[in-house]
């Protein structure tokens, strides 16, 4: 590793720009942005895949090892990524960091507490939550009805005894109610942390947080508790981007980490705006697949941020078409033709959503060794077929010159005048259900939505609060189109069922909740953390 001085310098930052976490590790001080906010904006591109596989597409290795590609083919590049949830990567993921030659250092630190962003949030959130219940206890001068207190609290880590709890048991501990854990990553406050401009617009959005409802049926806010100033004194330090280096030296801006499956699952608007002003192509990720992290950040990120996309980079592999095509996981090395052709279906589809968005789209064939020539042909033709320019990376046993086809590919089609005419899918003056229906329609090809009864109280308070020019957030299974993680391939034609919709209006969406969905994951039957090995040097092992 270069030291992060080192890295600094060869952007453009100067030392005086750096708050260092020892000698790999920066926090981007403001005055930074005084320097850079006049200067022009270079071109956003957006890492994107296919649904996710228990196989791995490698979405945040190709971002990493492309950014490392465009570098050494001399276009000057910044990777904007999100921070590694501790939930899991000691539960069923593991590191979060890429992997081979294309990876975040140190990755180890960012895997796992990095520069204490996500306890940041933690502790704020849980903050909020401590001051209800101690308002209440106090005498509940608000007239919280304690019925209808929607704030939970939070912890980064996969604990699924935690989803259903009861407070206040025990004489003297307050009222007895229900709640619940989320992990961190689905905390509105991570949103909110990652939308926000500056800190000023953080405590703007932290004022405006829902915590639950009077007797009278009236919201009652963060601001309203009183617990503001306490929340953003807790988080002045997580709102500065941090930044790390790829083990080629690229720079990389890491901040914020919201899943895709139950949050909006972008990196924050923050790191993405130095980053843009730092390169002259900016390539940064997004959750899970193209329906669920796509769409948020296109819906969601660059409309609140005014960003515009120059390009999207789809990564598939032959062993997730496979698997969409039917194909079991221990089965998916062995060569089966009709399976992928059947999987291509799954790619097709994200192709033709991401093209709803008005923005030119790149295929990156992540190669894994033992993939089959007549396979990797399959899924060429089938790009060419649609008119889809693609390229073989392999970038986990190259690095970037594993990605300079790919790099080659893209600054192509970043060539390309008037090449992207971004718009977000739906409108804004829509009403809550057209904007749910349009993506359910449009991106995941269901043919109606059938909202429970909860559902449709919870859209008679959106209506009755006056509050339709709210974005929508999917909570949805990342496995499938629909709500139904078995229903592979490009299903159409189903009842999405939506569960529920809670409202984040710090984060400025609603978030709807469909199928078996959960915010609060479990850990499986074998987590990751019983691989991770500490030797006598304190050197970590097993976060791969």
């Amino acid at each position: 590793m270069r030291l992060i001085t080192e890295v600094a310098a060869a952007a453009g930052i100067h030392e005086d720009h750096l708050e260092l976490y020892g000698k790999y590790k920066s926090k981007l001080s403001p005055s930074l942005w005084d320097e850079l906010k006049h200067k022009k904006d270079g071109k956003l591109v957006l890492v994107t895949a296919v649904n996710p596989t228990p196989a791995g597409e490698g979405k945040t290795l190709t971002t990493i090892g492309l950014s490392q590609a465009l570098n050494a083919a001399g276009v000057r590049t910044v990777a904007a990524l999100r921070e590694p949830s501790l939930g899991p990567c000691l539960g069923m993921k593991g590191g979060a960091t890429g992997g081979g030659r294309a990876q975040i250092v140190p990755a180890d630190e960012i895997n796992l507490h990095f520069t204490g962003d996500i306890h940041a949030v933690t502790s704020a959130h849980n903050l909020l939550s401590a001051m209800i219940d101690n308002h209440i206890f106090q005498g509940n001068a608000l007239g919280l009805d304690p019925q209808r207190i929607v704030w939970k609290r939070v912890m980064d880590m996969n604990d699924r005894s935690l989803r259903s709890i009861v407070t206040g048991l025990g004489d003297g501990n307050g009222t007895v109610r229900e709640s619940g854990f989320q992990i961190t990553t689905a905390s509105e406050i991570m949103a909110v942390l990652c939308l926000c401009d500056d800190l000023a617009d953080l405590k703007r959005r932290l004022s405006r947080i829902l915590i639950g409802y009077d007797q009278l049926g009236q919201p009652v806010t963060a601001k309203d508790i009183g617990a503001v100033e306490a929340m953003t004194a807790l988080l002045k330090e997580a709102v500065k981007p941090n930044l790390v280096q790829t083990l080629e030296g690229t720079p990389v801006i890491v901040h914020g980490g919201p899943f895709a499956n139950i949050a909006h699952g972008c990196s924050s608007v923050i790191g993405t705006r130095y980053a843009l002003k730092l390169g002259d192509v900016v390539v940064t990720e997004a959750g899970f697949g193209a329906d669920l992290g796509a769409e948020k950040f296109m819906d969601i990120k660059c409309r609140q941020a005014g960003l515009a996309p120059a390009a999207a980079v789809l990564v598939v592999t032959v062993k997730s078409l496979k698997y969409n095509g039917g194909v079991r996981k221990d089965e998916l090395y062995t060569t089966n033709r009709a399976a992928l052709l059947s999987g291509i279906s799954n790619m097709e589809r994200h192709i033709e959503n991401l093209g709803k968005f008005g923005v030119p789209v790149l295929v990156a064939l992540n190669h894994f060794e033992g993939d089959a020539p007549s396979e990797i042909n399959d899924v060429l033709d089938a790009c060419r077929r649609l008119g889809v320019p693609a390229a073989i990376s392999k970038v986990w046993a190259e690095g970037g010159a594993g990605g300079l086809e790919l790099a080659k590919e893209l600054k192509k089609l970043l060539e390309r005048e008037e090449a992207s005419s971004f718009a977000p899918l739906y409108e804004e003056s829509l009403d809550i259900p057209a904007k749910i229906n349009k993506i359910v329609t449009e991106i995941y090809r269901g043919a109606e939505v059938a909202f429970s009864p909860a559902a449709k109280r919870s859209l008679n308070m959106i209506e009755k609060l006056g509050l339709q020019q709210l974005q929508v957030c999917m909570a949805k299974t990342p496995y499938s189109f629909s709500d139904q993680p078995r229903l592979l391939g490009a299903p159409e034609g189903f009842t999405m069922g939506v569960r529920d919709i809670t409202l984040s209006l710090g984060a400025g969406f609603a978030v709807v909740i469909t199928g078996n969905i959960v915010t609060m994951p479990g850990l499986p039957a074998k987590p990751a953390a019983e691989g991770l090995q500490v030797d006598g040097d304190g050197v970590i092992t097993g976060l791969e």
